[in-house]
């Protein structure tokens, strides 16, 4: 199955329905929808009740490669099962019996839409939309309100709302924005509500760029989290690195750091300048698939 496209919401809503249907085994269920009411894709398999990993994609705009990223390798885990041969030399059918995987491509499809086609896509959020872009040069990260998805949960957010105010993040804006408080924005609500739902053991957020991992939060303890992280960082050379400055608080990862006390982890796909090229897709996925595959079972 191709994946070289431009991931907007219609494309991606194909590919899912053409995955789902190739593929019985696995589950596709709406998680919430997004301000412009797009619905927010979770694609799941294997026992999800005993812990399941979570891989969450799109949480920016600009970063949509990383929909394109979760799509190749769901399509690659599940022809390998059909297949009966071994992804990464793993057994998945064994593996599934015992802990599932959750796949949510892309968290802020709205955002995603606005960075890929322009405010034209922001429906009735339109006029906003063009008015927030004509007081900024930044490219589109946020959602269809302005708000960085990755700056608006709930772990040390008044530290990053000074932070952000000192920046000049002060209203509505591109990116870096992270709203007048947590959990303010649908797409964060949806996911931390599924989240807290579901026996989440492990959460993988793919981002891009850097070819970097982050998995610390707050000097938080969190059991087998730096094994864990160093096995990430040999598989795929990416380098182990620190939260600082604007990214050091608000995002996903960190808090189900501070929620859970479970391994949580940022992967920083490539290297380049936001957005990254579609050719970029097959090296990336070449030089990773071995952490990904590894990711459910660690």
């Amino acid at each position: 199955m191709k994946h070289d496209f431009l991931p907007s919401y219609d494309q991606t809503v194909k590919a899912i329905t053409k995955i789902f249907e190739v593929y019985p085994q696995l589950q596709l269920n709406s998680i919430g929808k997004t301000v412009l009411r797009r619905n927010i894709y979770a694609l799941s398999m294997g026992n999800v009740k005993e812990g399941a990993v979570l891989f969450v994609g799109g949480t920016h705009g600009q970063e949509w490669l990383t929909v394109s990223l979760l799509l190749l390798f769901l399509d690659d885990l599940l022809s390998s099962i059909q297949s009966g041969e071994p992804l990464e030399e793993i057994d998945f059918p064994l593996v599934l019996q015992k802990r599932g995987l959750i796949i949510i491509p892309a968290l802020n499809p709205d955002g995603i839409e606005i960075a890929l086609h322009g405010p034209k896509t922001a429906r009735w959020k339109k006029q906003f939309v063009k008015k927030v872009m004509a007081q900024s040069d930044l490219s589109w990260q946020a959602n269809a309100r302005g708000v960085d998805l990755n700056h608006n949960f709930d772990a040390g957010f008044p530290i990053l709302q000074k932070l952000e105010r000192e920046a000049g993040f002060c209203n509505p804006s591109p990116r870096r924005y992270g709203g007048k408080h947590p959990l303010s924005e649908p797409e964060s609500k949806a996911i931390v509500k599924y989240i807290r739902k579901h026996n989440i053991s492990r959460l993988y957020a793919f981002h891009s760029q850097g070819e970097e991992i982050f998995y610390e939060y707050d000097n938080i303890p969190v059991p087998q989290s730096e094994e864990i992280a160093q096995t990430l960082s040999k598989l795929s050379g990416y380098e182990l690195v620190q939260n600082a400055g604007l990214y050091s608080h608000g995002g996903l990862k960190d808090w189900y750091i501070k929620e859970f006390h479970r391994p949580g982890f940022t992967i920083e796909i490539g290297k380049g300048e936001n957005p990254l090229p579609l050719s970029d897709l097959d090296p990336i996925y070449r030089k990773i698939r071995r952490m990904m595959a590894a990711a459910v079972i660690l």
